[in-house]
């Protein structure tokens, strides 16, 4: 990314010593025919190179640099994001109005991937580092030492809520120890309602049972609970197989409320054992490499790609450069952005895999009758995003430079491969993050422009694209990076946040979802309901 300044090209690594008042626009790569607006500009304002604003055009939106034809291609990030609609002159503002996308049905993807090096330049030269994390029997290392009530059926939502909340102001109590010092049992007894798990047939019942199979398997559940009603399509003992051994069953309890007297006594006494299994747990020095994260946007704005996307870009390749895990989804936003990823398959047949999950995706649309490219929202469209190719572009910048190691089904586990994992599900918030989450995330970051509330199972690290909405919604936002605007380096702002991701990992700072008490799961909807 570079910034101008007074005609001067200035290098991310040099951004912090930029007067940030004279920042106007950036410019993100040296062949872009378009800028980004760092703040509103006014119809007949000259910017640092001589060019004057043809029109006001708010923060976020993109400027022209030159005077641009029609059918002529918009170039952001160095790749084309759409053509221009009609004739556009040198300063005049590029929106919906005179950018269209570019994007059709009859694309394919080829192999060609990029070339490798032995001399690529570490992304960060501090000593390898360690966090605090519980180590569960089959290997995987934990960020928290909860308990999860999981129900097979909507049906018992509100016992499984109320079930948690009393277990939670049982067991999850803070005890002063005789030295003084506080102790937790356990960091906390949660549930996850949802609506489905009866009267569900095929894909729908499968995606169901595969999403609560892993948030089952994630290690962040140091015990569970699964509650179900008796009579659902989604049987319990098909759920106990489809986990199999994949968990430890010591911490394991299950019935049917049909089949007890009193569901919430009963609950309360397994969840009693559970407790009882999980007391000695202790937090232990583990290496980077054990840390499996999501990354994921929502609500993006014209900055994202630049800002917070970009930062998260910076830790994917730290944390895959430590040999760690990075998970990322939101398959119908990679639309456009497609050869950029397919360039960086570790080999072919992980590229077959991509292929074929971008082009089944692409069926997914057309057999509901529905546009492929009906995307940005109007959200990101009020935030500066025009077309998909430029939201996908944006997108990806999370996966950093990491090499693509992994293609997941929706609801498959995670391997132990370092490097980045593509997970098969949409671009809606609720619905990739607890994908991500059953596959193995324990802990994400989550970017955005625009702000939301929303929770996730696993902590979920806030990062805001822009000051404004940090400043506005600080009970939302864990981190800034809208301070990359204002003179701060991305490597800088990478080194910050990776100190606070390590904190969170280990316990001693919390997210603001883990706060205020914002834990939600969503499950694809693709099948058929009776």
């Amino acid at each position: 990314m570079v910034i101008y300044r007074d005609n001067t090209l200035t290098m991310k690594n040099d951004v912090q010593e930029i007067n940030t008042k004279t920042i106007q626009y950036i410019r993100i790569h040296p062949n872009d025919n378009v800028c980004v607006a760092v703040k509103d500009i006014q119809q007949g304002t000259m910017l640092e190179n001589g060019i004057v604003a043809a029109t006001d055009i708010p923060a976020g939106h993109k400027i022209a640099l030159r005077a641009i034809k029609q059918g002529e291609n918009i170039v952001k990030y160095g790749f084309p994001i759409g053509s221009a609609t009609e004739d556009i002159a040198e300063g005049a503002w590029v929106h919906s109005h005179n950018l269209k996308t570019d994007l059709s049905d009859e694309q394919t993807l080829s192999y060609t991937p990029l070339a490798t090096t032995n001399d690529k330049p570490k992304t960060t030269n501090q000593k390898p580092k360690t966090f605090l994390g519980y180590r569960r029997k089959n290997g995987l290392v934990a960020t928290r030492n909860e308990i999860w009530v999981v129900n097979t059926v909507g049906c018992v939502n509100g016992s499984d809520e109320r079930i948690a909340k009393m277990a939670n102001e049982r067991f999850a109590t803070t005890n002063a120890t005789q030295g003084g010092e506080a102790e937790t049992r356990i960091d906390g007894v949660h549930s996850f309602s949802h609506p489905f798990g009866c009267s569900q047939l095929g894909d729908e019942l499968v995606n169901t049972r595969r999403i609560l199979a892993g948030l089952m398997r994630n290690p962040n559940a140091g015990g569970i609970l699964v509650l179900g009603l008796g009579c659902e399509n989604n049987q319990m003992r098909a759920l106990l197989e489809l986990v199999g051994d994949s968990i430890d069953h010591e911490r394991l309890r299950f019935f049917n409320t049909q089949d007890v007297e009193d569901e919430i006594e009963s609950g309360l006494q397994a969840i009693s054992e559970i407790v009882e299994v999980m007391k000695n747990d202790k937090r232990e020095a583990v290496p980077l490499s054990e840390l499996r994260i999501g990354v994921k946007c929502g609500g993006s704005d014209g900055f994202s790609g630049i800002t917070a996307n970009a930062l998260v870009g910076r830790i994917t390749d730290v944390l895959a450069e430590s040999g760690a895990t990075v998970l990322q989804t939101e398959v119908p936003e990679m639309f456009g952005a497609e050869e950029v990823l397919a360039r960086r398959c570790k080999d072919e047949a992980t590229f077959s895999q991509f292929a074929q999950m971008i082009d089944n995706f692409k069926q997914y649309f057309v057999k509901h009758n529905q546009p492929v490219y009906e995307n940005p929202s109007p959200g990101n469209k009020s935030g500066g995003l025009t077309t998909l190719e430029e939201k996908s572009l944006g997108a990806i910048q999370k996966g950093g430079t990491t090499t693509v190691t992994q293609i997941l089904e929706y609801g498959e586990a995670a391997r132990n491969e370092a490097g980045l994992a593509l997970v098969n599900a949409p671009g809606n918030d609720g619905v990739s993050s607890t994908a991500m989450t059953a596959s193995g995330a324990t802990m994400l970051l989550f970017t955005t422009g625009r702000g939301t509330p929303l929770g996730f199972p696993v902590p979920a690290v806030k990062i805001s694209s822009n000051s404004g909405i940090a400043r506005k919604e600080p009970h939302w936002i864990d981190f800034n990076a809208g301070n990359t605007l204002e003179g701060s380096a991305l490597d800088d702002l990478r080194d910050t946040l990776l100190e606070r991701i390590i904190a969170i990992a280990s316990g001693t700072e919390r997210t603001n979802n883990e706060r205020n008490g914002y834990r939600e799961i969503a499950i694809w909807k693709a099948g058929v309901t009776l």
